[in-house]
């Protein structure tokens, strides 16, 4: 069963949330309190021997001598209670001890890592909510002869379970946001990112569940004790107070309340500061829901390989340059049920921007998600080549990803604010990013941030380091980024979409910023847009994808001037600067991407094709070399006509 629990937003002022300053919230913290300090100074709070009889002052009622009264052996009842703090706040600490250790451990490990450690979480949970918990204990007890210490480890541990599970799916949301994977991508390690990055988000649910879980624990435990089963006298307990009172009830009915109104306020008070502490922290998971209990996806992979009759024979040898920094080769992503790329194949030489084109569905983004290894959960490589530098990345283990990301290939989104943790400082996530790749101190490496803000071309380095993501404007924060990715300095960066959210005037800032950086550090780029405009701006080729498969490379000169595959034919010509600059009515391209899953047997383009015949959805379509570096999936390419498009140059200044 699904279980959703939501997440406040934070309420604080001057640093202090305003859960905290209730009336309410205040008095339960100072019971807390109160009670823990009495427990740990009792000698110096009582003059009073919580074991010691005097039985001439038995069933005394509050007084003087005696501020709470006496229980049958004459015993002071303050003593009792505050000694007997010891006993029920210790077995509560060593149950939440437990129950944290283990269930925040094994559930941020399995929401970050899956796989088959998440299976095994999820199989011990299930295992543990069907377990008779009492009975278990019982026997524990029986084991042990009535130990309260190894009554309350083993509820801890039977809890624990339950706190993984809860702790799973808030940190399996925590885990889809933009800014982890920008911290996976700039290279961080996996505590890092667990530490930083995840467990603050998630804190403050986990500590309203640990608050909660104290509550129950401390009842679990006077249960115990009342029952006779956990502490044993003479030694002083919270339950075994209120048993001893229930024995006398008729006799004196004042000896069971002093105990049973302590353990009521404590409860209570556990309850309402865990409800309080939801505000606590600033920082929250972003979803107002999280579902604990989703399906896990599976594990198994596709058996495809490469395609017959899409690569040409020319294409297939073609060797990879060796001044390449990188090379992808017959590159096929996929689910277990459905391809999404097939036979992916580019390569990049140093200070060379390579631009993906193509319509939303196309498979841009996972191309570029699988050069650095950062596929979304249920998708992976199947077969291919990633080549960096030489070193085969296919097949890598996260470890090796983790030690080319960042400092060998870099990535930067479309979604610049969402990628940075709100959390820290601008400043902050640059210098983590410096100190992972280099072993500068702190100071070095925040001068370094600096320098690096500046190369953005960012005014005021130091109060832009000083600010929280929140403040910074769309086009501060893609140059931010930018400093990031920079920060390990790469040989690769990945712009996925970077100018998508950013107005005309900043886009332009940010392509000319990525032109300087090739420049001046032989930065070589993969751009992925859906705007012929910054392809022509800023690309040396481009690679045209439809619905998983490349049908068009070529220099970007050579695709503006002559496609050579109807798709890009009609992409160009559905340009909106060429419908202003020639006052005509905007054509557009008839249909659809087709879904992954249903892609046609011939060419993916042809229900759209103005040029398709019966040839072209018979059988699949090789991508053949048309002309020099001009290859092009199509058997109709010189039926292609020449686009009524501006030049590259006049298209990038629309």
């Amino acid at each position: 069963m699904a279980v959703t629990f939501a997440l406040p937003r934070p309420t604080a002022r001057n640093g202090v949330p305003r859960a905290l300053r209730r009336p309410v919230t205040i008095v339960a913290l100072c019971i807390l309190a109160l009670l823990i300090i009495a427990a740990i100074a009792a000698p110096l709070l009582t003059p009073f021997n919580p074991v010691s009889n005097e039985l001439a002052d038995a069933f005394q009622l509050p007084s003087g001598k005696h501020w709470l009264g006496t229980d049958e052996f004459g015993r002071d009842l303050l003593a009792r209670i505050i000694y007997g703090g010891r006993v029920s706040l210790v077995g509560v600490a060593e149950a939440v001890a437990v129950y944290l250790a283990l269930g925040l451990t094994a559930g941020i490990i399995a929401g970050y890592v899956g796989g088959v450690f998440e299976s095994i979480v999820v199989w011990i949970a299930d295992v543990a909510f069907a377990l008779p918990q009492i009975i278990v204990v019982l026997t524990i007890l029986a084991i042990f002869a009535n130990d309260s210490s190894a009554a309350m480890l083993a509820l801890g541990l039977l809890g624990a379970p339950g706190l993984a599970v809860f702790v799973r799916g808030a940190t399996k949301t925590v885990r889809a946001e933009p800014y982890i994977s920008a911290a996976r991508v700039s290279g961080l390690r996996t505590a890092q990112i667990l530490i930083r990055h995840i467990l603050p988000r998630i804190a403050s649910p986990v500590i309203v569940q640990v608050a909660l879980f104290a509550g129950t624990a401390l009842l679990f435990q006077t249960g115990l004790d009342f029952l006779g089963l956990g502490t044993q006298p003479p030694a002083p307990s919270w339950g075994a107070m209120v048993s001893d009172g229930a024995n006398y009830i008729g006799k004196d009915t004042w000896m069971v309340m002093p105990a049973g109104i302590v353990i009521v306020l404590a409860i209570v008070s556990f309850n309402l500061i865990g409800d309080a502490l939801q505000d606590l922290r600033g920082d929250r998971v972003s979803a107002s829901a999280v579902s604990v209990g989703a399906a896990i996806p599976g594990t198994g992979a596709l058996t495809e390989q490469h395609i017959p009759g899409t690569i040409s024979p020319e294409r297939a040898a073609a060797p990879v340059s060796p001044s390449a920094v990188l090379s992808v080769r017959d590159l096929c992503i996929g689910t277990d049920s459905a391809p999404i790329v097939r036979n992916a194949t580019f390569s990049l030489e140093p200070g060379e921007c390579l631009g993906i084109v193509g319509e939303s569905g196309c498979g841009k983004t996972m191309t570029a998600l699988a050069i650095i290894g950062l596929l979304p959960e249920g998708v992976r490589t199947t077969s291919g080549s990633v080549l960096f530098r030489g070193t085969e990345l296919q097949g890598a283990s996260e470890r090796e990803y983790g030690a080319v990301r960042g400092s060998g290939i870099a990535m930067i989104s479309q979604e610049p604010a969402a990628s940075l943790d709100p959390s820290f400082t601008v400043g902050d996530q640059i210098v983590e990013v410096i100190r992972r790749h280099s072993r500068l101190s702190r100071a070095a490496a925040r001068a370094e941030s600096l320098s690096l803000l500046a190369q953005v071309r960012l005014p005021d380095p130091a109060g832009v380091a000083r600010r929280f993501p929140h403040q910074l404007s769309g086009g501060m924060a893609q140059r931010v980024l930018i400093a990031i990715a920079l920060a390990g300095k790469p040989a690769v960066l990945i712009a996925d979409e970077p100018t998508t959210a950013l107005d005309v005037t900043v886009q332009a800032e940010i392509l000319e910023l990525l032109r300087s950086l090739r420049t001046e550090m032989g930065l070589a780029v993969v751009l992925v847009s859906h705007d012929w405009g910054v392809i022509a701006d800023s690309c040396d080729s481009a690679l045209v994808m439809y619905a998983g498969q490349v049908v068009e490379e070529a220099p970007i000169d050579a695709v503006f001037t002559r496609p050579r595959h109807p798709y890009s034919y009609a992409l160009m010509e559905s340009n909106p600067q060429r419908a202003a600059e020639t006052r005509s009515i905007l054509p557009s391209v008839p249909g659809s991407v087709p879904p992954v899953g249903q892609w046609p047997v011939g060419c993916h383009f042809a229900a759209r094709c103005a040029f398709a015949t019966d040839a072209c959805r018979e059988a699949p379509i090789a991508l053949d070399l048309v002309a020099d570096q001009h290859w092009t999936r199509c058997i109709h390419p010189t039926a292609v006509p020449s686009p009524a498009l501006p030049s590259p140059t006049t298209v990038s200044e629309g």
